[in-house]
């Protein structure tokens, strides 16, 4: 199916308020109203993402027996069965690996459909599922279910349902979206991910003591609300609207040269946006609009090198989102254990480092124009700022905020370039013959290695972790090494053709 028959399906909301529509509304009001809609939708996925990180430490094992009885007081948690074992953190972490799995799979088939149907639709079905299917592991409260296979079915079809986004609001950005300023605009967009986890956390802890069940009721009916938002009022494509794609505008202008080539181009921009606006023509097709193959994506340079590094730079990512409360909770800060809710709004802290991380290493990826560059600074700087963490972030309060801070920041400012700007600039640039139609495909590649690595990372944890956190602190640290080695040639290739003029 083209991309042109998609305009016949415009947002509802849109033919309901005609004044939102051209010449009432200009470019710039559509395009910022779509960053925001997108960065609504995958906070929401983000922040129903978040509640089994916060519930980690009420479903899981006792507190270490090195602890004292004294600090342990009342704090000893009895567990939810069959989490509180000695295997406990074993199967905790075996849930994770069932969403993250049938995640990182279903991004690979997601890029691939969303490429070929009305990505509005395509993404509200996939909030609307999330949803309901977060809402289903929280019954299992009421429901005193205490059988693994029933957590692990719910979490492999909420993973399904959750690989839908990305591919998806990543492919609608990119349409909207020229490639000026382009790392820094997604790197402010893509904080939705950390705010998506705050918001999760925040929502999560709130109303854990009544409950670990509302965890996961109130973040699953929130996407269900957002989904209906996305459904009225986003628009995938500005040809939609009887806009010229972004990048067609630049491309007129280049080539410009005279009062009378600039006369031509502005009565072709006429006649073009008239055809625009009128009801496409189904039958009309080109090889700009063709959905681009997966093993086509694949050899796209670029693609492979980024896609394996964010396997490792996503697998320390994972680890944080899915084990840092519990981390927090089982290890003393100034010889203080914490409770479950302030551990889980602790653990905040490390999410806004990512937000300013992101934004900081978009503003430098386009004012050095040197994605791969810029990805490597993060990468090996993270590596000092971890073990940092780990050996200092339990002296105070405030040494565990600073390092926990500096640690997000770096940590999250690869993933977040990698997962926006990079898949956007590759998804879009000339070799696919400006095909914008390949972004789906493209970023469902990088994301989706990335999620085998998300995968890995919690499982790993949830087994290294009962040899002690040290282990866990040196997979992260290996992890990230291999993650910059990746990009090392790319990276001599943008210094080369810096110093040569390129």
């Amino acid at each position: 199916m083209q991309s042109n028959s998609k305009s016949l399906s415009l947002a509802p909301a849109l033919n309901l308020f005609p004044g939102l529509k051209p010449p009432h509304k200009t470019l710039l009001f559509h395009q910022i109203c779509v960053l925001v809609i997108t960065f609504l939708a995958y906070a929401s996925f983000h922040a129903s993402r978040k509640p089994p990180s916060i519930v980690k430490s009420v479903l899981g094992p006792t507190l270490p027996t090195n602890l004292t009885q004294l600090q342990l007081n009342s704090t000893v948690d009895l567990g939810w069965p069959p989490f509180n074992g000695t295997q406990g953190t074993h199967r905790l972490g075996e849930v994770d690996l069932a969403f993250l799995t049938s995640y990182s799979i279903g991004m690979y088939l997601a890029g691939h459909v969303g490429d070929r149907i009305d990505l509005r639709l395509f993404l509200v079905f996939g909030m609307m599922g999330s949803g309901l299917f977060t809402i289903l592991f929280g019954l299992g409260y009421w429901l005193d279910v205490h059988v693994l296979g029933y957590f692990v079915c719910v979490q492999i079809v909420c993973g399904v349902f959750q690989s839908i986004g990305w591919p998806c609001v990543v492919a609608v950005v990119g349409n909207w979206l020229g490639e000026s300023k382009r790392g820094l605009i997604m790197g402010i967009w893509n904080s939705h991910t950390s705010v998506g986890n705050i918001i999760g956390s925040v929502i999560a802890s709130g109303v854990l003591e009544f409950g670990w069940g509302w965890s996961f009721v109130v973040p699953g009916l929130v996407i269900i609300l957002v989904g209906v938002l996305v459904f009225l009022f986003l628009v995938v494509n500005p040809e939609d609207m009887g806009f010229m794609h972004p990048g067609m505008d630049v491309e007129m202008s280049v080539e410009t040269d005279s009062a009378e080539d600039l006369g031509k181009v502005e009565s072709k921009e006429e006649e073009e946006e008239t055809k625009l606006i009128d009801p496409p023509d189904n039958s009309i097709s080109d090889s700009s609009s063709s959905a681009i193959g997966f093993l086509e994506a694949w050899k796209i340079p670029g693609v492979a090198p980024f896609a394996f590094c964010l396997f490792f730079s996503k697998l320390v990512a994972y680890t944080f989102l899915y084990w840092l409360p519990f981390y927090i909770r089982h290890t003393a800060v100034a010889g203080v254990i914490l409770s479950h809710k302030t551990a889980g709004l602790l653990s905040t802290i490390f999410d806004i480092g990512g937000v300013l991380g992101g934004i900081t290493a978009g503003f430098i990826s386009d004012m050095i124009e040197a994605r791969a560059v810029t990805s490597i600074l993060f990468l090996f700087l993270s590596i000092p700022a971890l073990l940092l963490y780990r050996v200092f972030g339990s002296i105070s309060m405030f040494t565990n905020i600073t390092l926990m801070f500096l640690s997000g920041f770096l940590v999250n400012g690869p993933y977040s370039l990698i997962t926006t700007a990079v898949s956007a600039d590759l998804g879009s640039q000339s070799l696919n013959g400006g095909n914008s139609r390949a972004l789906a495909t493209v970023t469902a590649i990088i994301d989706g290695t990335g999620s085998v690595g998300a995968a890995l990372g919690p499982l790993l944890a949830g087994y290294i972790s009962t040899r002690g956190w040290n282990s866990v602190f040196f997979m992260l640290v290996l992890s990230i090494f291999f993650a910059g080695l990746f990009l090392i040639r790319l990276a001599r290739t943008e210094i080369r053709d810096k110093f040569s003029g390129k």
